[in-house]
């Protein structure tokens, strides 16, 4: 006999026990409840989702979904070799643990069998292609990359009009260290010339 799914349950979310305080007199009774009936799978402690029917089963919530939840709904940015990679400086790091910055905490944290690595450090609301660069100076080690080459891709890719000068600059006064506003400011004067 089939159960039926919690009414406001939906599908692919991730909720933490104190989203079902609402439903009941008793969340973590609730959570318990709904875990046995298979309609709420454990991520870690105190954090669930409810899965999304796929082809081939459950599909697990996306990644920006879980730490939306786990985050309790601070803000977050995913950053790392994707990102770096994506801005064709010639980065092709790879690492299977997604990097997210976040206002509220820092370490390694294991949610529904993935590892993430969170990390609490000031980002702009809405990353720009340039914030991005300027991260990217900033963990150059992380990405395999020598800062010296990373500064002369980052000027040919500027005077190719790739990224935008100045709010580059802003970026790098805002968010980089004494050694990446250095080598930013470099590529960037001798992109003029």
């Amino acid at each position: 006999m089939a159960v039926a799914t919690h009414p406001q349950l939906r599908p692919g979310r991730a909720y933490r026990t104190k989203d079902l305080a609402g439903w009941s007199a008793n969340a973590p009774r609730l959570a318990k409840r709904l875990v046995r009936e298979g309609q709420l799978v454990p991520l870690a402690h105190g954090l669930f989702a409810h899965p999304r029917k796929g082809r081939f089963g459950d599909v697990p919530p996306t990644d920006e979904e879980v730490m939306r939840a786990f985050l309790d709904g601070g803000r977050f940015v995913f950053t790392g070799p994707e990102r770096w990679n994506a801005l064709g400086l010639g980065t092709t790091a790879l690492f299977a643990v997604p990097l997210v910055y976040n206002t509220k905490r820092s370490g390694s944290f294991e949610l529904g069998g993935r590892r993430y690595v969170l990390r609490r450090v000031a980002f702009p609301s809405r990353p720009a292609a340039e914030w991005f660069v300027v991260d990217l100076f900033e963990n150059a080690d992380r990405a395999g990359a020598a800062p010296a080459e990373l500064a002369r891709a980052l000027r040919r890719a500027v005077a190719a009009g790739s990224f935008d000068a100045d709010r580059l600059r802003e970026m790098a006064q805002r968010y980089g260290t004494r050694r990446t506003k250095a080598l930013v400011e470099s590529a960037l004067e001798a992109s003029v010339t």
